[in-house]
């Protein structure tokens, strides 16, 4: 067994009740569920242009809507009032998304769901699952582009949840302080579409589970050209080449199930 998987076994230790099968059987395997209530998904173009990005969460502190946001929305301070990086250079991916969250809480609308099933905790060989992602959730702030955003470009009533379907783990390493590389082979249900998939995510402890983030980006071409939403929908950000990458990504929270 290779050094990086004893760690992530002994990472998961804490969760062993959930691990009930038995020593014959080998090693122990778990579920692992999407907990809504603390678990995000966002999008975020690149160049953001100072207003193009979204969130499932909108009620965590640490994120604000963009230029010209909404009235009437709760929001007391909007990026207008706080120092952005260029939003006018695609050459930032430091900053996806813009506004991370540091510090876990039970606060967000529940619009992230899904599990992970792993037969076995000491090789991850085999682990696989889906994370949803209900398409009508995600909110930048202004009432009319979020909703020609719902209507005309994600089509939300047709296609009411964007999908990552994840077929194995691979190149699990450990990365110190119980932190854990890996990349999440898979596909992505986007717009009625699916395309493989490949998400280097980072898992560790928190907030009494496993806490997962992971971000992935495609090309403004790729909206229409592989997910086949409308051209014209997507105006010129696309047309004219504006629009470098679109960038999407999960915080997620698991909690252990019984198997």
């Amino acid at each position: 067994m290779k050094h990086s998987h004893v760690r992530w076994a002994l990472a998961l230790a804490p969760l062993a009740v959930v691990c009930l099968v038995a020593a014959r059987r080998g090693p122990a395997g778990a579920k692992l569920e999407v907990d809504p209530k603390v678990s995000i998904s966002w999008w975020q173009v690149n160049p953001h242009l100072n207003h193009l990005w979204a969130t499932t969460c909108p009620e965590e502190p640490s994120w604000l809507p963009g230029e010209g946001r909404s009235a009437g929305t709760g929001w007391s301070v909007d990026a207008t009032d706080i120092k952005l990086p260029p939003g006018n250079s695609d050459a930032d991916t430091i900053h996806i998304p813009l506004f991370p969250r540091y510090k876990v809480r039970p606060v967000c609308t529940e619009a992230v769901h899904g599990e992970i099933v792993a037969p076995d905790t000491a090789s991850w060989v085999g682990a696989h699952g889906k994370i949803a992602v209900d398409a009508g959730a995600l909110i930048s702030g202004e009432k009319l582009r979020d909703g020609f955003a719902r209507g005309t470009v994600l089509e939300a009533d047709k296609y009411p949840q964007i999908i990552f379907t994840i077929d194995s783990l691979k190149d699990i390493k450990h990365g110190g302080r119980d932190t854990v590389h890996a990349n999440a082979v898979g596909s992505l249900f986007l717009h009625g579409t699916n395309a493989p998939l490949t998400v280097a995510i980072q898992a560790w402890h928190d907030a009494g589970g496993i806490r997962v983030r992971g971000r992935w980006y495609m090309t403004g071409n790729d909206l229409w050209s592989k997910y086949g939403i409308s051209k014209m929908a997507l105006g010129l950000g696309v047309g004219m080449g504006i629009w470098k990458q679109l960038w999407m990504g999960v915080d997620l929270v698991l909690r252990p199930q019984p198997l």
